[in-house]
């Protein structure tokens, strides 16, 4: 995991540090609820990140709502386009899909 990252229970937050108010605080990714943590210390930051993600899953258990599911694996791209039908045209050209060119290109920008 990088560095400004934290994973837990499957799911991962993004951490920051606020130098003027001395305190790490992050949010949790990949999902549209909002779950936000913080910590004076590593340790308090990590104390905090687990605690949010527990109370999330508790909370959703206890209305009865499943939890969210962190990147599902699809998602919508805009681009301009120009760049869209060059992709569409590179794509037939290589006789594959357009979901699949882009799905190379990811991989390869990402170093997967």
């Amino acid at each position: 995991m990088s560095k400004n990252h934290l994973e837990y229970r499957g799911y991962t937050g993004c951490v920051f540090f606020s130098e003027e108010d001395a305190v790490f605080h992050g949010k949790v990714m990949g999902i549209k609820s909002l779950i936000t943590f913080e910590g004076e210390s590593v340790l308090n930051l990590l104390d905090d990140f687990h605690t949010a993600i527990d109370e999330y899953l508790d909370h959703c258990q206890s209305v009865g709502r499943t939890p969210e599911k962190p990147y599902k694996g699809s998602f919508n791209v805009r681009v301009g386009v120009d760049l869209h039908r060059q992709a569409a045209l590179l794509a037939a050209d290589k006789g594959i899909s357009l979901n699949t060119l882009i799905e190379e290109a990811l991989r390869r920008v990402v170093g997967e």
